[in-house]
Formats: C-alpha cells, sequence, structure tokens
C-alpha cells in the first residue's frame, strides 16, 4: 500500500495491491465468486481507510447491513496494513449481471454502509450511508462525499480466475480531494480518470500501484509519502477465546460441562477453529 499527495497537496492518494489479502480470504471462508468479489473490495477499500487513522491503536470498522441474499459483510483495519473481514452467507451465488461480471450489486441490493472509527475517544465515530450501487466502491466514494465532506474517487477490483475460482488480481485506489484544491486541479484530475478502465485490467497489464498513480497523477507534482505492506491478519488467539468461554456465567458453564462434549469456537473473521475439552471447561469453572 502507498499514500501520498499531488498538486502541492490539493490532492491526497491512496493505492494498494491485496491480492494475496483477498485469496485468503476467498479460501479461509470457502467463499463463492461473487461473494470473494465483495468482500476482495471491502478488504481493500479497509486496507487504504485504514490508513487514514491518526493512531496506530485506533480501529475502523466498515460494515454493510443489506437485504441481497450476501445477508452483509464486516471489516475491520488498523493504521498498520492489517484487516480482516467476513460476510454472512458466504456461498451466496448469482448469474452474471448485464455487462457479464460478477454481480456484487444484486448480491448486496438495498442496504446500509456503517463507518466506525473507534479512536480512543469515550464513543466511537459512526458515520451511515444508504448503499448507492452495491458495487462498494462507489458506496464509499458517495460515503466520503456526505458523511466527511469530502470529493473522493474510490476505485477497488478482485479479478476471479474462471476455472479455479482463484483471485487472479485485486486492488484499488482512492484520490480526495483538499478543500484548497483549484478547479483547474479538479478538472485535470476528473480527465486522467477517465483513462482507467478498471485496476484489474490494469495490474493484469503487469503494471504496479505506483504505475497507476503515475498515470493518473502525471503533471500534477506528485509524491509517495509512505510505503507498508498489507494483509489480511487476525488476531484471535486460543488465549483470548478461553478468556471469552471462562466469563461466561457459572451456569453456562456447568450446561457446557453437563452436556459432556467438546465446545468448539468458530472465528467469524479467519474461520479458525478452537476446541476445549470438558476437563478444561471445568478447571474453567474451578477457578470462576
Amino acid at each position: 500500500m502507498i499514500r501520498g499527495i499531488a498538486s502541492e497537496g490539493e490532492i491526497r492518494f491512496f493505492a494498494a495491491y491485496t491480492r494475496d489479502t483477498a485469496e485468503f480470504a476467498r479460501k479461509a471462508h470457502g467463499l463463492s465468486p461473487v461473494a470473494a468479489a465483495a468482500l476482495g473490495r471491502l478488504l481493500t477499500g479497509g486496507v487504504m481507510m485504514g490508513a487514514m487513522l491518526k493512531n496506530d491503536e485506533d480501529i475502523l470498522t466498515l460494515k454493510i447491513d443489506c437485504d441481497g441474499p450476501i445477508g452483509g459483510l464486516t471489516v475491520t483495519a488498523d493504521a498498520l496494513g492489517h484487516v480482516k473481514g467476513y460476510v454472512k452467507n458466504p456461498e451466496v451465488d448469482l448469474p452474471a449481471n448485464d455487462k457479464g461480471k460478477l454481480d456484487v450489486g444484486g448480491a448486496l441490493d438495498l442496504g446500509v454502509l456503517s463507518v466506525i472509527k473507534d479512536e480512543g475517544l469515550k464513543e466511537p465515530y459512526i458515520g451511515q450511508t444508504i448503499l448507492q450501487t452495491g458495487e462498494i466502491a462507489e458506496d464509499l466514494t458517495y460515503y466520503f462525499a456526505v458523511s466527511e465532506q469530502t470529493p473522493s474517487s474510490v476505485a477497488l477490483g478482485v479479478l476471479l480466475d474462471k476455472d479455479s475460482g482463484e483471485v487472479k488480481q485485486a486492488g484499488g485506489f482512492i484520490l480526495q480531494v483538499m478543500p484548497n484544491a483549484s478547479d483547474e486541479t479538479i478538472s485535470r484530475l476528473e480527465e486522467r480518470l477517465s483513462h482507467i478502465s478498471s485496476v484489474t485490467s490494469f495490474f493484469e497489464e503487469g503494471k504496479t500501484i505506483e504505475d497507476m498513480m503515475e498515470l493518473l497523477l502525471s503533471g500534477m507534482d506528485h509524491h509517495i509519502t509512505e510505503r507498508k505492506d498489507c494483509g489480511f491478519f487476525c488476531d484471535c488467539s486460543e488465549e483470548k477465546t478461553e478468556g471469552m468461554i471462562s466469563s461466561l456465567p457459572k451456569e453456562e458453564l456447568q450446561d457446557m460441562i453437563d452436556e459432556g462434549k467438546e465446545v468448539e469456537v468458530v472465528c467469524h473473521f479467519c474461520n479458525k477453529r478452537y476446541l476445549f475439552s470438558v476437563d478444561r471447561i471445568r478447571e474453567m469453572l474451578k477457578n470462576k
């Protein structure tokens, strides 16, 4: 992932290449093609929006509640390039849309996008907007314009192999116009944006996110201020899961013991499974 400024601070930009991140999510959750495309896009958006956070400890959550068959998506990210996420219905299957592409908009349908920023204050910031198209990039563009009053252009893309279903390419960019931007700069940027049809076709040509910014911001004196690795990272652990179980009321722990079966806990974000024996739960109850 890279970030930077252009045209003497009139524009700021973020760009990320997230093929490995999207492919990890696809395999971890057993995602259908349309679910992999939807989650891959939101993970890419989350990575770049996480880079906008002020402190390393801050957490960003992107949550989509929708009426479509995918059921909803949740992604969390931090300022360090870590991102994780899941969809409610990972096996959703839809025919291609009228453009012959994966129908992410149809999978989401009507809904609400919530952007939650936990920046260490008493209450987190929550911004909400109605989904405009369900294609995610357009919905994030609308969110920035309405909730943060920041004119932005968001592009997100995930390309899957038609035979294997694996993620071939994934990535995107966010370009934002600052309050001091001149009409000339805005017009030039709009003209440059017309030169990219899709981010995945750009990557398929063997070009990089640096090449993409070079094309979009040519003649605007741009420079990259930060480069960092990004990827799917879940901080769940056996220790944290045990702490969650041991915090349950004594009656619930006793019920688990009485059932005489191992307790399995599955992490929503990475699908990792943790097993706890009856003896281990009995020890938790003893220690309460």
